[in-house]
């Protein structure tokens, strides 16, 4: 049998042959982590803003990365690892200990694989902070905060591998251009949010009437939408004028209501949602961007693609929104036809 050493560096080669030599050679005299059980911990607050960890399933959000320059335990980082500043990782404020991420810089559209292992960062206005190693994979180091995006991922063992022995794994494909556009544009609320949407206030905000900006981060269905949309009110139909006995001049009658416009929609069994969002505007916005269109219902707007004829249509309309960063689309029966 090969000795630990040996075996380490049968694997390294490996993973570099298969991803095309893109695999950074492994530091020498350096011993592999391990991921372990994941770690949450209790809640906690930054500046007057509750965090709770959790292990979500689905997490793709938008914000702004910063740079850690050492572990938030001295030297260590929250799950007892030694900091490496040239290892690919990353502190998150809510995710599992570790996790991997995939982290996308909206400037260039480059995106890397990060092994998260820390908590952070903390500051209110920035979602993810990166270590030095990692910042310069991405392109973003001596940038300040600088616009991402961060999806949780399931990387093949490989690639963890390649991660825990403190190398880099193969960059991601660059992100398209439609789709940047549509990411940057939930810069702003984010940012005047200052928080994760996961965070929460110690204390209750009291209610004004202006509306509040939706945090932006999450993409597919919008969970900032209102609790209950009131229902129209169809105003009582009025009598018609009685008939007088001397000659006057007539009385038009009132014109009907002109019905509201709906986008014209083709004949098709089926259609597919993207999402549901208490923001009209925001919802033009990806209806556009995707060559989709938008349906009011109970408050809310829906983006929709189609009709489709066939269900297998509607499949692949499925799997092109996906590619596209919006995993959560579901195939719906056309109900406006």
């Amino acid at each position: 049998m090969l000795s630990n050493n040996k075996g380490m560096a049968v694997i390294a080669m490996l993973m570099a042959i298969a991803t095309g030599g893109r695999l950074a050679a492994q530091p020498q005299g350096r011993a592999m982590v391990e991921d372990g059980t994941p770690i949450l911990g209790a809640p906690y607050a930054i500046a007057g803003t509750r965090y709770t960890p959790v292990d979500p399933v689905y997490y793709d959000e938008v914000g702004y990365a910063g740079t850690v320059e050492g572990g938030s335990q001295g030297g260590t980082t929250a799950t007892g690892e030694a900091f490496i500043p040239s290892a690919i990782t990353a502190a998150s404020k809510t995710l599992p200990l570790p996790s991997y991420v995939e982290v996308t810089a909206l400037d260039s559209g480059r995106t890397i694989l990060v092994r998260v292992n820390d908590r952070g960062p903390m500051r209110n206005d920035q979602l993810i902070a990166l270590s030095p190693g990692a910042a310069a994979q991405l392109g973003i180091a001596g940038q300040g905060a600088a616009a991402v995006r961060v999806r949780r991922v399931n990387p093949p063992e490989q690639e963890r591998a390649a991660l825990r022995s403190h190398g880099q794994a193969a960059e991601r494909l660059e992100t398209p251009a439609a789709l940047l556009k549509v990411l940057r544009g939930k810069l702003v609320p984010v940012r005047a949010a200052a928080s994760s949407p996961l965070a929460q206030p110690t204390k209750p905000k009291p209610a004004i009437a202006q509306a509040k900006p939706a945090i932006a981060g999450r993409l597919g269905a919008d969970f900032d939408r209102p609790a209950a949309a009131p229902k129209p009110v169809t105003p009582p139909a009025k009598a018609p004028p009685k008939a007088v006995a001397t000659p006057a001049k007539a009385v038009p009658a009132p014109k009907p209501a002109p019905a509201p416009a709906t986008a014209p929609v083709k004949a098709g069994g089926y259609v597919v949602q993207v999402g549901a969002y208490s923001s009209q505007s925001r919802a033009d916005a990806l209806a556009k961007s995707l060559g989709g269109r938008v349906e009011a219902a109970g408050g809310v707007w829906r983006v929709r693609l189609g009709p489709y004829t066939t269900k297998q249509a509607a499949q692949a309309s499925v799997r092109t929104a996906a590619g596209k960063g919006f995993e959560n689309a579901t195939i719906m029966a056309n109900d406006a036809r």
